[in-house]
């Protein structure tokens, strides 16, 4: 099944159902599949054909999800981009996918521009929404005029073994990969997922996670392929607000991320059973403390809590049946359906229970490789039991209990993971020394129990003013939220190996013994 399908089927179904629910608008099924559809005329008359590639540059609003569904009805691949990317980012995302659109937001064009300037290809098309009607930024045209095209469908000739998304993750260089997926791996992981959740089409589904993280995107795919309704927000800033919508619209699924569950968890006023319409909450990112396990099902009675474990190569790996939480609360479950979860050594063989090795998993989600990478792909996807396939090697320690059910140990590589995104250290400490007030840095995670891991930078400083908030602003001015260090130290030098390289496990070992 091609992944447009999902709506394209559900408004035959049910056109005058609620499909979508933002701040601004609510869509049905036939009002998203018209939208899409007109979007997609627009893309194939500026000159978007099958297999090219289209960057969805927004924020949560229901323009992204009309963008998605639309870059795929034109035959498109689509790439959801983080809304708070910067332009040396995405400049490097437009050259290494050679991407033929842009569609994105009046607020992020200056970034969009900035990244014009930089990139090596040709600049892609560009459609942006307008700020305020009559009112088209520069360099763009005008998002809502291509949604006044003609709803023509347009003739691609895809199938669903052509790739269908990229979405770039960090890689242990700190340049991005681009995980390519096809239409057939979204459905396997949609089809999963929703089968271990036991969704319904009547289920409605509140989703503040970023489209442009897997978590978040796959709210939005698996609820259209369902028939469901998602209430899509734009964060969890103001918790209060969240929970009103969450009662109004009778939200029977929520999403959350460990920091989500701390934040609910540190309000003083919640009565238990708050959020009555609640059937089921998941969790994945990182795993939640026992504690926090314990005191949401105190606030929640009678919601099923689901622990998962993930990662954006295959989507979801395990999920922790939530029968199964008084027994393992450290655990992160079985294998999702379809899939075969087991832990090898580093010859690739099978360990047995209790002992710690490296997660391989098998399964019609698993991706086709890294973008244009070969040496990441062939690190990462290697040769299976059968001839044919390939097996996902997740560069993460696992154990396994005398029943089979995994516990998280470890990574066995240096990328850090923290609020659900991977963050390569090389890329934070490449902006820490474009700073002229740095003379050194390594970049570590330290381990978190509500971010998975923080982000933590050992400094060496040329210039002795430079105190940590100005470091903190200049990554922010430069990365990803989420790749902005929570902890820095400043040191005389940085720890290094009896061979003289930086330690970034020294650097860990010590943070806290600053001098």
């Amino acid at each position: 099944m091609r992944v447009e399908s999902f709506v394209t089927d559900s408004a035959r179904r049910h056109g005058a159902k609620t499909a979508l629910v933002t701040e601004r608008k609510r869509l049905t099924y036939a009002e998203l599949d018209d939208l899409s559809s007109r979007l997609a005329a627009a893309l194939a008359a500026n000159g978007v054909k099958r297999g090219d590639r289209v960057l969805v540059f927004m924020d949560n609003c229901w323009e992204a999800a009309v963008s998605i569904f639309a870059a795929l009805k034109a035959g498109a691949i689509f790439s959801p981009i983080n809304a708070s990317t910067k332009a040396d980012k995405l400049a490097y995302i437009i050259d290494d996918c050679e991407a033929a659109a842009i569609l994105t937001q009046a607020r992020l064009m200056p970034v969009v521009t900035q990244a014009g300037t930089m990139v090596t290809v040709p600049m892609p098309f560009v459609a942006a929404t307008q700020a305020e009607p009559g009112r088209t930024p520069e360099g763009a045209v005008a998002f809502e005029d291509c949604l006044e095209a003609a709803p023509a469908p347009v003739r691609h000739g895809g199938i669903d073994m052509d790739l269908a998304m990229l979405i770039y993750t960090s890689g242990s260089t700190g340049r991005p990969k681009g995980v390519m997926m096809t239409h057939r791996n979204i459905d396997a992981a949609a089809e999963s997922i929703t089968t271990y959740l036991r969704n319904q089409p009547d289920d409605i589904i509140l989703n503040v996670l970023p489209l442009a993280f897997d978590y978040g995107l796959y709210q939005l795919l698996m609820a259209m392929r369902l028939g469901a309704t998602l209430v899509l927000e734009r964060s969890f800033a103001f918790p209060q607000a969240i929970f009103e919508r969450i009662r109004a619209e009778k939200v029977t699924g929520f999403p959350l991320v460990p920091t989500m569950a701390a934040l609910i968890l540190q309000m003083r006023d919640l009565e238990p059973g708050f959020l009555p319409s609640l059937r089921y909450i998941s969790n994945t990112a990182a795993a939640l403390p026992p504690v926090h396990i314990a005191r949401l099902r105190e606030l929640l009675p009678g919601v099923r809590l689901y622990s998962m474990y993930g990662l954006t190569e295959c989507k979801r790996c395990t999920y922790l049946p939530p029968e199964e939480l008084d027994r393992r609360p450290g655990s992160v479950g079985i294998a999702i359906p379809n899939t075969e979860a087991f832990v090898v050594d580093d010859d690739g063989r099978r360990v047995p229970p209790g002992v710690a090795g490296e997660l391989v998993i098998r399964g019609p989600h698993v991706m086709q490789g890294y973008w244009r990478n070969d040496a990441a792909t062939q690190q990462m996807l290697r040769p299976g039991a059968a001839p044919w396939e390939k097996q996902l090697h997740t560069g993460d320690l696992f154990r396994t209990d005398e029943d089979g059910f995994l516990y998280f140990v470890g990574r066995k590589d240096d990328i850090i993971k923290t609020r659900g995104e991977k963050v390569a250290p090389k890329e934070v400490e490449t902006v820490l020394h474009a700073h002229p007030g740095i003379a050194e840095a390594v970049v570590t995670g330290v381990p978190d129990p509500v971010l998975g891991h923080a982000i933590a930078a050992v400094v060496v400083r040329s210039d002795e003013s430079l105190s940590e908030r100005d470091i903190i602003r200049h990554c922010a001015a430069h990365l990803e939220d989420f790749m902005v260090p929570k902890i820095v130290e400043f040191r005389s030098e940085l720890p290094k190996t009896d061979t003289g390289k930086v330690s970034r496990r020294l650097a860990a070992e010590t943070l806290g013994a600053a001098e």
